[in-house]
């Protein structure tokens, strides 16, 4: 059953939002083999003010062993 929690920059749209949801279960159904009713998709929104304490930090950094695709930047960037 994945769950995935996508975490942004505020500013997208609910439809853009509900397009992103929609694509990012295909992706698992497709990858994992299951069906779309064991998928569910949370988005956080935070202010570009907020990114690198909120999520930088505590979910890229400092959870790096968790990160499969990591990000060009950092917080000397």
């Amino acid at each position: 059953m994945p769950h995935v929690i996508l975490k942004m920059v505020e500013g997208r749209t609910e439809e853009q939002k509900q397009a992103l949801a929609d694509a990012l279960t295909k992706a698992v159904t497709t990858t994992l083999g299951c069906g779309e009713d064991l998928v569910s998709v949370g988005i956080e929104d935070f202010s570009d003010a907020e990114w690198m304490a909120k999520v930088y930090g505590p979910d890229i950094e400092q959870r790096s062993g968790t990160i499969y695709r990591k990000p060009g930047y950092g917080p000397e960037g």
